[in-house]
């Protein structure tokens, strides 16, 4: 459903660093307008609900991020584990423009800045995706969003293994909790091709601060794994080159 049909000029509303709901239309949308944004709404927790919702403490703001499924957390985990995000935003803003004398809505997921462009992304189950309301909202959105040069993305459900590893390396992502006597002594090893568990009994430093300070360092990415399988001692660590701005972003 190309914008080439639409009858008015594509407009968003966003909510700004003072709660105050502003609208503009999509073309004088801007990243220093979204990174200032609070979310467009925020939900109620209640007996019975559908819907898993919650709040996450997010490295790359330093700050909670909201959710309201477990898929939305998924696709945020991994936001948040990606380096090259510097920005997560959820519920950014609403979306809306007339469509063949209606009036179409959408309030999309999140919004992700990145060095190459910002993303603006739709989580929703792949049984979901058939849907001819879902398709026809995604299709519109899509277009909109190109249309001022920036991405369009529809998450469903990631990799299991992938998920679970970011899942279980993200209780490592706080710095303040990190020996830093135990990261020297990393940092200082040279780990590429060695196993887990034989980097663990080369520091000589008490175990479970350097299993943790390992973990943080895979979760900061100064070292990798295959995270496409399932983290274990036997896994293999390779030392990965992290700009200085990258390790002060997680």
């Amino acid at each position: 459903m190309p914008c080439t049909n639409t009858e008015v000029q594509p407009s968003v509303t966003v909510r700004d660093e003072t709660g105050e709901l502003i609208d503009r239309p999509l073309n004088d949308l801007t990243p220093d307008v979204l990174c200032r944004a609070q979310p467009y709404r925020t939900f109620r927790w209640y007996r019975g609900q559908r819907h898993y919702s919650g709040s996450y403490w997010s490295s790359t703001e330093s700050a909670h991020v909201i959710y309201e499924s477990r898929l939305e957390l998924a696709r945020l985990l991994i936001a948040d584990f990606d380096t090259s995000v510097t920005k997560i935003v959820a519920q950014p803003f609403l979306l809306r423009v007339m469509i063949e004398g209606k009036m179409r809505r959408h309030v999309p997921d999140y919004w992700l800045l990145t060095p190459e462009a910002p993303t603006v992304v739709d989580v929703k189950p792949a049984k979901r995706l058939s849907d001819p309301i879902v398709q026809a909202t995604f299709a519109w959105s899509r277009d909109l969003v190109e249309s001022i040069g920036w991405r369009f993305e529809i998450a469903t459900e990631p990799p299991e293994a992938l998920v679970e590893n970011v899942r279980f390396l993200s209780g490592y992502r706080r710095a303040e909790s990190i020996s830093q006597p135990c990261l020297r002594a990393l940092r200082a090893l040279n780990v590429d091709g060695m196993e887990f568990r034989d980097i663990r009994r080369s520091i000589p430093h008490p175990k479970p601060l350097v299993h943790a300070a390992m973990l943080h360092m895979l979760w900061t990415q100064e070292f990798t794994a295959n995270l496409t399988e399932v983290l274990d001692a036997k896994t293999v660590l390779r030392r990965q080159v992290v700009k200085d701005d990258e390790s002060q972003h997680h």
